[in-house]
């Protein structure tokens, strides 16, 4: 925030007094980091579907089907082999922070609250109620380096102050169920009230005149690349009628990211 206020005086004016800490600092946050939808899956699955989005829906469902299975298996196959009490990405993100936590002074203030000194910020542990001031234990539900401190001190496991959803059980847990493919549909068993339903087409308005738009509009802030090309010079982001070059040079024939 200080750095904010030093470039940005009114930003910072604005986000301190008027938006609030917890709207967009994460550990000024009240609720869970896990709990806030997002449209990542979504993207996930747009990327996914781009080559196949114009097949039929049958088709396009059985694509998913065996896309979502081959997913499932692959990482239950991961998830068997661990080794580790967390998850890969977990567990790496949680080894650098034993060597952090090593010779930091640690003070019992009573049976569950300790008080962690050294290093650049200090911290006040509750290892009943899994918290620390430094809010990285609240909000990532992973140790930080003043509750590891803290567990070596009171000769308590580290991994039992780890949050169950990051542990390997819960990884096998989640893939342990199998995608069955749905079978021809010669073989479903569709239910008579189903079967009689009449399902009309949606209404369509008569759209714009020329090709109909296939690719989504970008988010704020998104890059793409422009592909046109200029005939005469080579660049990227004109075309021949409109280009100022005197020679058929093609310095600078390099896609560039521009915001569209």
């Amino acid at each position: 925030m200080t750095e904010i206020s030093h470039r940005y005086p009114r930003v910072a004016e604005y986000l301190e007094n008027e938006v609030g800490f917890e709207k967009w600092s994460q550990c000024h946050y009240l609720r869970l980091r896990y709990n806030i939808t997002t449209t990542n899956m979504v993207e996930s699955l747009n990327s996914m579907l781009v080559n196949v989005k114009d097949f039929p829906y049958v088709a396009l469902l059985d694509v998913i089907q065996e896309k979502m299975s081959k997913w499932w298996n692959d990482r239950r196959i991961v998830a068997m082999t661990i080794t580790a009490p967390l998850t890969p990405s977990r567990e790496s993100e949680f080894r650098p922070r034993f060597a952090q936590s090593n010779g930091r002074h640690t003070l019992q203030l009573n049976p569950v609250t300790y008080h962690v000194k050294g290093g650049e910020l200090e911290g006040v542990v509750d290892i009943f109620n899994k918290t620390c001031t430094c809010k990285e234990f609240d909000i990532d539900k992973l140790p930080c380096v003043h509750a590891i401190a803290v567990a070596h001190h009171a000769q308590v496991s580290v991994y039992s102050l780890v949050s169950p959803y990051y542990t390997k059980e819960y990884y096998v847990l989640a893939y342990d169920e199998t995608i069955y493919p749905v079978g021809s549909q010669s073989q479903w068993d569709v239910p008579n009230e189903v079967a009689t339903r009449v399902v009309l087409p949606r209404e369509v308005k008569e759209g714009k005149r020329g090709r109909p738009k296939t690719s989504r509009f970008p988010s704020v802030g998104e890059f793409r690349k422009r592909k046109n090309c200029c005939g005469k010079c080579g660049a990227y982001g004109h075309y021949k009628t409109k280009c100022n070059s005197q020679t058929g040079s093609t310095e600078g024939n390099q896609p560039t990211d521009v915001p569209v």
